[in-house]
């Protein structure tokens, strides 16, 4: 509601109209075409006449448009960030990745959440961001977008889908998800382990298929049988749970594999509760480095993906800098951070 001069309510809304290059021009006592040149940091205009725009501005509240800067430079500066779930702790690295990138480049990030559940779809979500002032769409699909195959960008707005899988008309960029189970399963496999459960996580994941894929596969080369994973929900009592129920079945393991760390403390915690021992009766591994944070002096054994190093390699084919390319798909490794979780496997 607007007051009036002495601060009394009135019924009247706000009025005021968009301050405009002319108004600046002419509290500054400056051509229009001057006040031009100051916004867009162009050269040719005095370090004096320079602050005495900007001083017009600042007195007038002046908002450069960005319509008018696209049109004059062909940029709005600004890349869009479409996830399905910010909360997840990929997807906010992801962003804390790509955020890091535009800083370094000055351009700005504008996050969009799409759909958590099914009901989405990778030619919506650039729908709806190709009506903002983006220069480029980067698109998290931690869940399988049902038009992935499909999938069709618009030729005048640069798309990148952060994913596993490869995709026909589009450069993919991810943490290497499959090969991180490699990386781990060949370190237990090392240490003598031959019965090693998995922990999954949901099955809408996409991370997790790959995981559970790089486990299989790990089991198979050695030779090895699998017993089918019980399925978590990412969370540490998921993990907790899960381990409960894997002791009451069936204790003849000697190693869990579990998709991400929360979940893989709450298997520590559970063998623990039972009176078993880490590392020694039992090895626990998980994936993305990610407790350090929140539990003092984590021992567990994880795998580390470089975050910032997928948001910089996202955000440079997101944004039209380099010349247009084949589409590639561009898998980061990460790195395994060895701690007091594992063991030589028990006789």
């Amino acid at each position: 509601m607007a007051r009036t001069h002495n601060g009394e309510a009135s019924g009247a809304a706000d009025t005021r109209k968009a301050v405009s290059m002319a108004d600046v021009a002419r509290v500054a006592g400056v051509s229009q075409q001057t006040v031009s040149r100051v916004v867009n940091d162009m050269p040719n205009v005095s370090d004096k006449t320079r602050e005495r725009v900007k001083a017009a501005m600042d007195e007038l509240g002046f908002r450069p448009s960005y319509a008018g800067r696209s049109l004059r430079g062909g940029r709005y500066r600004s890349v869009g960030l479409c996830v399905n779930d910010v909360t997840e702790v990929g997807n906010l690295t992801m962003l804390d990745g790509v955020a890091a990138a535009a800083r370094e480049h000055g351009y700005a990030v504008t996050l969009m959440e799409v759909s958590k559940g099914e009901n989405w779809s990778l030619a919506g979500a650039v729908r709806s961001m190709s009506v903002l002032p983006v220069d480029g769409v980067i698109l998290g699909m931690s869940r399988l977008a049902p038009d992935f195959e499909q999938f069709v960008p618009l030729a005048a707005l640069p798309c990148v889908i952060v994913s596993m899988y490869a995709h026909p008309r589009c450069t993919t960029v991810d943490s290497d998800q499959y090969g991180c189970s490699l990386m781990l399963m060949d370190h237990l496999l090392s240490r003598g382990h031959r019965k090693i459960r998995y922990v999954a996580g949901p099955e809408y994941s996409v991370d997790e298929s790959f995981r559970q894929a790089g486990w299989r596969d790990a089991l198979a080369g050695a030779g090895l049988e699998a017993v089918e994973p019980l399925r978590g929900d990412w969370t540490a009592d998921s993990g907790y749970e899960i381990a409960c129920r894997m002791l009451d079945e069936d204790d003849d393991f000697t190693a869990v594999y579990a998709a991400n760390d929360q979940m893989a403390n709450g298997v520590m915690c559970a063998l623990r509760d039972r009176g078993l021992r880490v590392p020694q009766d039992v090895s626990v591994v998980g994936v993305d480095d990610s407790l350090a944070d929140y539990v003092p002096r984590s021992e567990l054994t994880t795998v580390r993906f470089d975050m910032a190093a997928r948001g910089h390699t996202a955000f440079d084919y997101a944004v039209p800098e380099r010349p247009d390319g084949p589409t590639t798909a561009i898998r980061i490794p990460g790195t395994l951070v060895e701690r007091n979780s594992v063991a030589q496997a028990r006789r």
